[in-house]
């Protein structure tokens, strides 16, 4: 490792009753001799009998990552039963998230990556207001806006309305979200996906894509004059396109990204094609975060099944944005 390279990945512990203690374990196997990260979190949580390398700062982390699991240590106050979300332990992880956020914006650390939470358990534990990650971390660096990209090799896809019910979508999606969100979304891609020139697949809202009006008229009234004013503007787009005929293997081939309606449009194909080695990355904040695009599974904390797969991407791919921000 050489003074060239970003600093270390701050790992989130994210729900210490889920799998994430297991695949902290599982990743640094995997990747201690390739790049630096360390995890924030509390090590009597992590397996019986797992390598750690406490560090008092980051910058410790490479002179000792060959020999076990770098840990910054964040102190719970009950410990983590596989499974079975305690709520005491909800504000721990909510305390944690916020300390690698100020690690990261202070250059202590080059990317925050995230394990995952479970939303309920820390506001039935702590009052958490936040719909997911992707919100809190928007407020704790003060942006009103950022965006939610899932990133694999086979797919990109930004989802312009996230975690709200499927019945408020149509009045949350105006046509100055949806403007936003493919700027955000163009900005990263040019920024730090290293695309020059992105193109950019937008979903239709309703079936088909309105079929002319048939179906419903958003695409009609606003979707399809937005577009066309920002394809003369210079952003190369396509749609609106029915969102049951753009993600098969031809209909990827003609965009870097594509941008859905609504949560589900977005996640569902990504998680189809690429289950395992889908990366959530955020857009739009001061600092890089990325993160495994799973959950807690709860089913299966505990057991050793857990595949490490998406967090060694989610790793791998905050290394790599890290290296090329100036």
């Amino acid at each position: 490792m050489n003074r060239a390279q970003p600093a270390p990945i701050a790992l989130t512990c994210g729900e210490p009753a889920g799998i994430g203690p297991e695949l902290a374990v599982k990743v640094w196997a995997a990747l201690k001799d390739e790049l630096n990260f360390f995890l924030i979190g509390d090590p009597a949580h992590l397996p019986a009998g797992a390598p750690v390398s406490l560090v008092a700062s980051p910058d410790e982390v490479p002179g000792v990552i060959a020999d076990g699991l770098p840990v910054l240590a964040h102190r719970f106050p009950a410990p983590a039963t596989p499974g079975q979300a305690d709520p005491a332990n909800a504000q721990g992880v909510i305390d944690v998230i916020a300390r690698a956020v100020d690690l990261a914006t202070t250059g202590m650390a080059g990317a925050v990556c995230t394990l995952p939470i479970h939303k309920k358990a820390l506001k039935d534990g702590a009052g958490f207001g936040f719909p997911g990650h992707t919100e809190y971390l928007a407020h704790l660096a003060g942006v009103e806006r950022v965006v939610m990209m899932l990133a694999s090799e086979r797919l990109r896809v930004v989802p312009a309305t996230i975690h709200i019910a499927l019945r408020d979508v149509p009045d949350a999606l105006t046509p100055a979200l949806l403007r936003q969100t493919i700027e955000i979304t163009r900005a990263g891609l040019v920024a730090q996906f290293g695309i020059a020139d992105p193109r950019l697949a937008v979903a239709g809202l309703n079936p088909h894509a309105g079929e002319g009006g048939a179906m419903g008229d958003e695409e009609l009234t606003w979707m399809i004059p937005l577009l066309d004013e920002m394809r003369r503007e210079g952003v190369d787009l396509l749609g609106p396109l029915p969102a049951d005929t753009m993600f098969h293997a031809a209909a990827r081939a003609r965009y870097d990204a594509a941008i859905c309606a609504y949560h589900d449009q977005a996640l569902i194909p990504i998680k189809t094609l690429d289950f395992d080695r889908g990366v959530n990355v955020t857009l739009g904040l001061p600092f890089i975060r990325t993160s495994p695009d799973h959950g807690t599974a709860f089913d299966i904390a505990g057991t050793g099944q857990a595949n490490p797969s998406s967090t060694i991407e989610a790793l791998k791919m905050a290394w790599r944005m890290a290296g090329a921000t100036p």
